[in-house]
């Protein structure tokens, strides 16, 4: 960790060629990557520390451009050392939504991230992003097996179980591809939306894909760390429809499928981040994270219970996993 930054150090004045600086730790998140707040009297950059054997700057590099490209607030490149791991970019701010967002601003806040997601999936041109095909989505799913159910609760599943549960992945894995590919940010949520100008300021896209319309949007409105009201969700998620359908991201016609798509989504995408959860504290030694498993699975239960094909998986997560987390 202190070579680390000593070597960020050393790239921002001697080849970079910043005048002296103050660095402080900014944040971290759930990969490899650290962040550091490099402030000049008023001036102030953010440093991104991604250690080349652990982590790839290149598509963080080429998606800011897109994003940048389509007027979406995101953090500038200024200086960039592949070799060893380290970016120079735009400050947006210490306001992540997740630590204002409250009952009084939590329409205008949405409000601005829906019409900022509308932008991204509107202007960015999806086909130049890998694509969410089936393989990667049975994937994310698998971690709700492997590192929950097995790894973190130690929990044996009969065979006819094991074959439910597969089955569940599948139609989740349907429900992805039947809608409209756009551009998916993939992790777009309060954790990574800024309080700025213009409102929002977005992070940690690198991970983009080609994917289903409605995977950010459950993403924001269905947050593993902050829970809002079932009536203010569907507002909002009908709110986006209609500004998806001006754009022309989706038709009108698609109204009648809109909230399943949406609910099986949710389905989807909480899963992975349940098993996600569990391998970091598994295998990354960081079990901040499990705190928000049980919300988390408490998403996927409510929707579950209201679709056959998932009736299973609902009665495993309330019978047998949310009561070891209560």
């Amino acid at each position: 960790m202190a070579e680390r930054i000593k070597k960020l150090e050393k790239w921002l004045t001697d080849q970079v060629g910043l005048p002296p600086f103050s660095l402080k730790p900014a944040s971290a998140d759930a990969s490899f990557r650290r962040y550091f707040r490099v402030t000049q009297g008023n001036k102030s950059y953010i440093a991104m520390d991604a250690p080349p054997d652990k982590e790839d700057c290149r598509p963080f590099i080429a998606i800011a451009r897109q994003l940048k490209s389509a007027g979406l607030n995101v953090p500038s490149v200024h200086a960039e050392n592949l070799e060893q791991g380290f970016l120079l970019l735009d400050d947006l701010g210490s306001s992540l939504y997740l630590d204002i967002l409250n009952p009084d601003n939590a329409d205008q806040l949405y409000g601005d991230a829906i019409a900022s997601l509308v932008q991204l999936q509107s202007k960015v041109p999806a086909k130049v992003l890998p694509p969410y095909n089936r393989a990667l989505l049975m994937q994310e799913m698998e971690l709700f097996r492997e590192w929950l159910l097995q790894k973190q609760l130690g929990l044996s599943l009969s065979e006819s179980e094991h074959s439910l549960l597969s089955q569940g992945f599948e139609l989740l894995a349907d429900n992805a591809l039947a809608q409209p590919q756009v551009a998916v940010h993939r992790d777009y949520h309060s954790r990574n939306l800024m309080q700025s100008r213009p409102n929002p300021g977005i992070l940690d896209f690198q991970d983009a894909v080609n994917g289903p319309a409605t995977y950010d949007l459950v993403s924001l409105l269905r947050d593993c760390y902050i829970q809002w009201p079932a009536e203010q969700v569907e507002g909002w998620a009908m709110t986006y429809f209609r500004q998806a359908v001006k754009s022309g991201v989706l038709l009108s016609e698609h109204e009648e499928k809109f909230l399943q798509w949406f609910n099986l989504m949710g389905v989807q995408r909480h899963l992975k981040a349940a098993g996600i959860f569990a391998r970091l504290d598994q295998r990354d030694g960081k079990p901040g994270y499990i705190k928000d498993i049980p919300r988390t699975l408490s998403y996927i239960e409510t929707v579950a219970a209201r679709y056959s094909g998932l009736n299973h998986l609902a009665q495993l997560i309330s019978g047998r996993v949310l009561p070891v987390f209560r």
